[in-house]
């Protein structure tokens, strides 16, 4: 059952088994924790249930708000256009394209920096086809074991959510963790 080589990175990154269910349960987590946030920061919902017992609506939209959950950008020409949050301030004409992500620790800074490069020409289509002055890619990235790069700060900075998001983001890591590892421990 336990293998030599299989480390706490190995188990917590995706192990083929759980990689399915497990792994794809902890990165939803995660988007919802922040899909709320953002949510109620425009005022969409006041209820102040858990995030993980919210359910997320595809598409939130007020007067001076866009908010989209997991959904295709439609364009021409770029193959990355699934985000798991959009974010549009229509007041201000600015999109915020958040995608997350959950690698191992020694693979952050990659993580960061290939986020970024992948949604770039789909941020310069946003910004003509929607008319907005600017389309910022938002990475919310932490390693799988709970470490949070300065990065993550920065991000949930960008997205004027409270400071204590990123205590909360690394919690709910740490019970995905958590999880990942018990049922490992119990696979048959």
């Amino acid at each position: 059952m336990w293998k030599k080589k299989e480390t706490i990175q190995h188990i917590s990154a995706a192990r083929e088994q759980l990689a399915p269910t497990e792994c794809v349960k902890r990165h939803v987590r995660l988007a919802k924790l922040i899909h709320k946030k953002l949510a109620e920061a425009a005022e969409f919902i006041e209820e102040k249930s858990p995030y993980y017992k919210c359910t997320t609506a595809n598409v939130l939209e007020s007067e001076n708000f866009k908010l989209y959950w997991n959904r295709s950008i439609l364009t021409d020409k770029i193959p990355s256009n699934r985000l798991n949050i959009t974010f549009m301030n229509k007041k201000t004409k600015n999109t915020f394209l958040i995608d997350i992500a959950v690698p191992n620790t020694h693979n952050l800074a990659k993580t960061i920096t290939d986020k970024q490069n992948k949604y770039q020409g789909l941020a310069n289509d946003i910004c003509a086809m929607w008319k907005q002055k600017a389309a910022k890619l938002i990475p919310i990235v932490i390693s799988s074991t709970g470490v949070i790069p300065r990065s993550l700060t920065q991000s949930l900075t960008r997205l004027n959510l409270h400071p204590n998001t990123h205590t909360q983001v690394q919690k709910s890591e740490i019970l995905g963790i958590r999880s990942i590892v018990r049922n490992f421990l119990n696979y048959k």
